[in-house]
């Protein structure tokens, strides 16, 4: 089991650092609200997707394996709600009024967006299939990947934040902001394009 663990911490900080959903809109966040407001997201991400591989590593990939359909309509459910996203942060307006009148995600609703976000379907799917160790090792093998994206998934995601907040610095009139949000908008929708595909 020693012998998966260094490559499971660069698969885990891999798949929680690259681009996608989570962190565009963490990057949308730190930009419009700042890293404080935004921490709640960024530990309901993280309890999602904790909570998403326990789940997986208790039979919710054997589920999705047996019935490929459940994963079809969750990945409809999930391409239709990040369009909606997109949507949001595409539409959201200065960085003033944003301030006065919208808010981040709660902890909950990022949560829950994990069990419809296609990357994190994949990501736990393939965590939990690579390595877990079958037989009497597997309880603690699931235990292990649980605890690494655990610890793998805040410092990687709160970088997208730091990350927005720069920009946010950066984007001193109205119209730099609805640029970028505008930019953030449409690059989430089509990440919906490479999750269809």
């Amino acid at each position: 089991m020693s012998s998966l663990l260094f490559p499971l911490i660069l698969f885990a900080i891999a798949c929680c650092i690259t681009p996608g959903p989570n962190n565009i809109m963490l990057t949308a966040s730190g930009a419009n609200f700042g890293f404080k407001r935004t921490i709640p997201h960024i530990l309901g991400i993280t309890f999602g997707v904790v909570a998403l591989q326990a789940l997986t590593a208790m039979g919710l990939g054997y589920v999705f394996s047996r019935f490929p359909q459940i994963q079809l309509i969750l990945k409809v459910l999930g391409s239709a709600y990040l369009l909606y996203l997109a949507w949001r942060i595409a539409t959201i307006p200065t960085l003033e009024s944003t301030k006065k009148q919208g808010r981040p995600f709660t902890f909950w609703q990022a949560a829950l967006f994990q069990f419809l976000n296609p990357k994190a379907l994949v990501m736990a799917f393939s965590a939990m299939t690579t390595f877990t160790i079958a037989g009497d090792q597997y309880i603690n093998s699931a235990i292990q990947v649980v605890v690494v994206f655990a610890v793998a998934c805040i410092p990687s995601i709160s970088l997208w934040t730091g990350f927005g907040m720069a920009i946010g610095r950066l984007l001193s009139s109205p119209r730099r902001f609805r640029i970028f949000n505008l930019s953030l908008g449409t690059v989430t929708a089509l990440s919906v394009v490479v999750i269809v595909i």
